[in-house]
């Protein structure tokens, strides 16, 4: 059982965001790093100076022990320095995301008949227009095709044409720290399936000596191995093992043994042909469904003459940001901060949502320093901010109509999410059920951020980001903030015996 709920993590008087954004910190300010936390950086060779950190506490409060045992948190370190906080910058994305378009924004999926349809038989195109929804997922893109031969459209004489014009942009040229195939370089796309990604699942049979393997979704012309040979060799970087060749985009093969002691695993991996992915995985979605196709899959824009068949809305944000906090999913957030222009009319840009973002933020956190945003993900070598504009959104966040939503969309400590590995880290952790928070991690990055219940009852935000080559040896430092935040009472004193006379 949980130390805290989030529904106890609310105001007691709602601010609005640009007076939660402009309160003071108030009380006594550390600005000397705890002991354990600078021996832990002396340690991995990272200089006090590449740590910006502000932990404070909220401008609203809790019940709390007697004040003989208050020792309320407050720490400010290189708090107004401009880093990289990686993934971290996620949150400025998820909360413009719920002020600008609301909890219950939807993306609506529509499909087009271009021409009459006779007895189940469209006489010419079925188009699909994406709506940049960030999870239409295998499932949903399978339930989305029934109801278009629910709605008596089962054979296509003509082609099914994907119109993804929602969003104006292009294939990123060059991945991110050159790995391709790393599910996290997907980029962002106006009808985005799957996360242009195919899973491999390997599921040993010791009896055989044979490991299975399958992979989802099905992809039009593509073909893998059903099974490899075991081998008893450890499960340590079974990947490399598999010696796997992903360069023919329709032929994958693998060369190598899985280890038995591995159990199930998944191994999910960019198509490395991302331009063809959505026809491919449309092409065998339609016939696997029972519809015939006489035409080919391919990129178009709607003609004006198309008549909508049907519309298939996507999940709420509320829920779709859960997978971007939570699970720090870097093409979700990317669908998102396009969709804050998208939503305007025009199609979806870059540009044109760091302008829109930009203008939110003046709006609502004058005074603060303005973070800067490439892409809304944090999956960027430019994006910057510093620990005291992150802390304004978070005491904003906190204040606001969407306090709920916004904090259930973050990790729990040591429970889900990419906050659950601090229970393998440190088990005994105070920590563990006691915040709410987004992770980041980059080459030279590690990075936390979100809101912790101190054991006095008193709430506070934290941020804490490592810029340094060596940030990943000192990620340890970023967990003793964390405990030096829970860890906010004295021990109680206790009572001198009294003297016998």
């Amino acid at each position: 059982m949980l130390a805290l709920s989030t529904a106890m993590l609310w105001p007691a008087r709602a601010q609005s965001s640009s007076e939660a954004a402009q309160t003071p910190f108030t009380g006594r300010s550390h600005t000397t790093l705890p002991r354990h936390v600078l021996q832990t950086l002396q340690q991995a060779q990272v200089p006090p100076s590449a740590l910006s950190v502000l932990i404070t506490p909220l401008p609203s409060s809790v019940a709390s022990p007697s004040s003989d045992s208050k020792q309320h948190r407050q720490l400010s370190h290189h708090a107004q320095a401009s880093v990289n906080p990686a993934s971290v910058m996620k949150l400025f994305t998820t909360y413009a995301g719920l002020s600008l378009l609301g909890p219950d924004h939807i993306w609506r999926n529509r499909v087009y008949t271009d021409g009459l349809v006779r007895d189940g038989v469209l006489l010419g195109n079925l188009i699909v227009r994406g709506s940049g929804d960030p999870k239409l997922v295998v499932e949903r893109l399978q339930e989305l095709l029934a109801q278009v031969r629910a709605a008596g459209v089962r054979e296509v004489r003509g082609d099914i044409v994907l119109d993804r014009s929602v969003f104006d942009v292009r294939e990123r040229t060059e991945p991110f720290d050159d790995e391709p195939l790393r599910p996290y370089n997907v980029g962002p796309d106006g009808l985005l399936l799957n996360f242009k990604a195919v899973v491999y699942k390997f599921t040993p049979d010791t009896a055989s000596g044979q490991v299975q393997v399958r992979f989802e979704p099905p992809l039009a012309g593509f073909s893998a191995p059903t099974q490899l040979p075991l081998s008893q060799t450890p499960c340590s970087d079974w990947r490399r093992q598999l010696q796997a060749d992903f360069s023919k985009p329709l032929q994958v093969s693998f060369a190598g043994r899985y280890p038995a002691s591995c159990g199930e695993r998944e191994w999910p991996v960019a198509y490395p042909e991302p331009e063809a992915y959505a026809q491919r995985v449309m092409h065998a979605l339609w016939l696997g469904a029972g519809g015939k196709l006489t035409g080919q899959v391919r990129y178009g824009a709607s003609p004006a003459s198309a008549k909508l068949l049907l519309e298939a809305p996507s999940l709420a944000l509320s829920e779709i940001i859960k997978d971007i906090n939570k699970f720090s999913n870097n093409v979700m957030a990317q669908q998102l901060y396009l969709t804050l222009s998208s939503e305007l009319g025009a199609p979806g840009r870059f540009e044109a949502s760091r302008l829109r973002l930009s203008q939110w933020w003046r709006r609502g956190f004058t005074g603060h320093e303005e973070p800067v945003l490439d892409n809304g993900s944090g999956l960027s070598r430019s994006e910057r901010s510093t620990a005291q504009a992150l802390t304004a959104l978070l005491q904003a966040a906190h204040a606001s109509p969407h306090a709920r939503h916004f904090i259930d969309s973050l990790a729990i400590a040591g429970v889900d999410g990419t906050a659950a590995r601090l229970k393998d880290r440190s088990p005994q952790s105070p920590v563990i059920g006691n915040a709410w928070l987004k992770t980041g991690s980059l080459r030279d990055v590690a990075s936390v951020a979100g809101y912790v219940q101190g054991q006095s009852g008193q709430r506070y935000t934290l941020v804490a980001i490592l810029h340094h080559p060596n940030a990943q040896q000192a990620r340890a430092a970023l967990d003793q903030l964390l405990e030096w935040a829970v860890r906010d009472t004295k021990p109680q004193r206790k009572p001198s015996p009294e003297r016998t006379p």
